[in-house]
């Protein structure tokens, strides 16, 4: 399994990102997707997630209304739309392959990616 994400960078507070993952080495469209961030000192911790097929999604209480999470199976990726964001956003964020087709908010039982850095400055 290999997990390319994308897409990071440094913004002002208020504004948005778009963030990419591109699969390979696996059947992805049989899995769950999901984001995680980790700030430095931090725990890993769960941001969105989205069924195998796209159908249902679930977020983390600090980003619903703001971030939303989709993916392309035809194209073997997952995207997190970022907007309104906040310097408590800032963190690196990963995306993670679950072992079932619902995403789970536990870290345990997900492949990593690399993770790409995101800086919002207020």
């Amino acid at each position: 399994v290999q997990l390319q994400a994308s897409g990071g960078g440094m913004v002002q507070a208020g504004g948005s990102l778009r963030l990419s993952c591109a699969a390979s080495g696996l059947t992805f469209s049989a899995y769950a997707m999901a984001w995680f961030c980790q700030a430095p000192g931090e725990e890993r911790e769960f941001v969105a997630g989205v069924s195998w097929n796209g159908g249902s999604t679930k977020f983390a209480d600090s980003v619903k209304g703001r971030f939303t999470i989709s993916r392309d199976n035809a194209k073997k990726s997952v995207y997190l739309q970022m907007n309104s964001l906040k310097p408590e956003d800032t963190a690196v964020y990963y995306c993670a392959r679950y072992q079932g087709g619902i995403p789970s908010e536990d870290r345990r039982n997900y492949s990593w990616g690399q993770g790409t850095q995101v800086t919002v400055s207020s």
